[in-house]
């Protein structure tokens, strides 16, 4: 199976990559199955069920959230209505929504897609992640009920992420981070079989400050004081991801790839 994750999509520039080059690259790399996470679509802060419907009409076939999965009230019944979204399995005790999924891929084939929110440097104090993906992969095994599996380990920590890559290691296809929106170069296929990449990156403008204009940033940084909002930056995005292709029959991983496309990190195709 070829699999797509794209890293966070950040406000309108990042949107607007997805929406031009996308449907190009499903056709063109000829994908199964493509997950992207929109937490920070809307403004840089969570995703309204407008921008949801545009991501997925652009090609998506799955959208995770993250820690700002609720920023935009409208999402609490949206996700109830719309179960291609996921937000993670750990956000809160009795939040709406689903934090893992069984997907139908083309061909009939079937993805997991789950998603775990990690607990260091993170601003609240979610439930263990590693805890609560367990019984998940428990119940999808590779090669069985799924033939592949995709999770998501939306946090700060590149330690704990990569902690994540190992527990699910031969158990999932793909173990990929997000939330930091710098990509990692530290593409690749684990002894169990597992692919992995500590951070997916973001589509977005990365001539900014992770995504939002650089002076607000900056001036917070160097003088401790605010002065106005967070905004996102509005140039060129880039589309930063990882590509995957498996083996049907055990769910592992054969190939793995960073994605680059157009803004300021350009590279080739996978």
């Amino acid at each position: 199976m070829k699999l797509l994750f794209l890293g966070d999509v950040m406000g309108r520039a990042g949107r607007v990559a997805v929406a031009e080059r996308l449907a190009q690259l499903r056709d063109a790399w000829d994908l199964d199955f493509v997950v992207v996470n929109g937490e920070n679509a809307t403004s840089g802060a969570g995703l309204s069920p407008a921008h949801a419907r545009d991501l997925l009409n652009a090609g998506a076939d799955c959208l995770t959230l993250g820690d700002h999965a609720f920023d935009q009230k409208d999402m609490l019944s949206f996700i109830e209505q719309e179960p291609r979204i996921l937000r993670p399995l750990n956000y809160a005790k009795g939040a709406p929504g689903k934090g893992a999924r069984l997907f139908t891929a083309r061909g009939g084939r079937k993805v997991l897609v789950a998603q775990v929110l990690g607990q260091v440097f993170m601003k609240r104090p979610f439930d263990d992640p590693f805890s609560a993906i367990e019984p998940v992969l428990k119940s999808h095994p590779l090669g069985g009920l799924a033939q592949a599996a995709i999770v998501d380990m939306h946090c700060e920590a590149t330690s704990e992420k990569m902690a994540m890559g190992h527990f699910c290691n031969g158990r999932a296809s793909l173990i990929v981070g997000t939330h930091t929106h710098v990509p990692t170069g530290d593409a690749q296929i684990l002894p169990g079989g597992s692919a992995y990449l500590t951070d997916a990156g973001m589509c977005g403008d990365y001539d900014s400050v992770i995504g939002m204009e650089k002076a607000e940033p900056m001036r917070r940084f160097i003088t401790g004081m605010p002065k106005s909002r967070f905004t996102p930056a509005m140039g060129e995005a880039t589309l930063s991801g990882v590509y995957v292709e498996t083996d049907d029959r055990t769910g592992r991983a054969t190939r793995v790839r960073m994605i680059r496309q157009g803004g300021r990190l350009e590279q080739a195709e996978p």
